[in-house]
């Protein structure tokens, strides 16, 4: 339309379309110079939370860094990974954080590389593009199937027996009777003490000490190698949850059994990132 005005004003000679090409060339050139500077001295960054697990939406969490002294940053989008989130407002010298829910399909080692930001500031004329050059890593672990290899192992987790420990639980005999604390399953309130008492009282029991287990990968009779990983993986935090120590042997790794989230981690780790030879 620009364009056109210009071409009839140079024609006719009329002072009125001069004006109107002149307005909207200021426009145009106004656009071009916020919108340009509305993009410059940007930073993201993506941080992953600690577990993600294949098939499954986890929050994605983007953070917007505006690095300008002068300017605001308004109506900016990040695309990650065919994703976008909008960001309508980001101040001088300041850090905006948004989360996206994204899934993988598959387990593995991640990398996303096609970032990139847009905006139709400042008057959706022209929708402004910069590709960033960050690249952004991380592991996703294999996908949770339940499945029976758990029971064969809390079997015979029975069979070898349970023995009674100090530390504090919900699961062998009473310790002692305590004030209830909010929070407390319902099912340990002592009903006897707190009538005689007329306050809520608690049953204090001791945890039990599990005989540890280690999950030999390549004893384990399922012939599809993505359902075994992802039947192993399933047994292995259901088996943690129950605080039973779990170990794994995975082609010449061991992993010692052990309770801890670090220990999840490491062997979770091994599964995502085994190749079949």
């Amino acid at each position: 339309m620009t364009i056109l005005l210009g071409v009839s004003a140079v024609n006719t000679g009329n002072n009125l379309i001069y004006l109107i090409v002149s307005a909207l060339l200021s426009f145009m050139g106004i656009s071009g110079f916020f919108g340009k500077n509305n993009l410059s001295k940007i930073a993201v960054e993506v941080e992953f939370p600690r577990e993600i697990y294949a098939q499954n939406n986890f929050p994605l969490k983007i953070i917007l860094k505006n690095k300008k002294r002068l300017l605001p940053v308004f109506l900016l989008k990040i695309h990650i990974d065919g994703h976008s989130i909008l960001f309508p407002f980001a101040d001088v010298k300041s850090e905006t954080t948004k989360y996206i829910n994204i899934s993988f399909r598959k387990r593995g080692q991640y990398t996303i590389k096609d970032v990139y930001i847009s905006s139709v500031f400042p008057f959706n004329f022209f929708t402004r593009f910069r590709h960033l050059n960050n690249t952004f890593g991380c592991i996703v672990f294999p996908e949770l199937k339940k499945c029976d290899l758990i029971t064969l192992y809390e079997k015979g987790r029975r069979l070898k027996g349970e023995k009674a420990s100090d530390k504090i639980g919900f699961e062998s005999d009473i310790v002692s009777i305590r004030e209830y604390v909010y929070g407390d399953p319902l099912k340990y309130i002592n009903w006897k003490a707190t009538a005689k008492t007329g306050a809520l009282k608690t049953k204090e029991l001791s945890s039990l000490l599990h005989q540890p287990i280690t999950i030999d990968f390549d004893k384990v009779i399922i012939k599809d190698t993505e359902e075994k990983i992802s039947c192993i993986s399933y047994s292995i935090i259901q088996l943690l949850k129950k605080n039973m120590p779990v170990g794994l042997k995975i082609k010449d790794m061991l992993y010692e059994p052990g309770t801890s989230r670090n220990h999840k981690i490491s062997m979770l780790k091994g599964l995502a990132l085994f190749e079949k030879k």
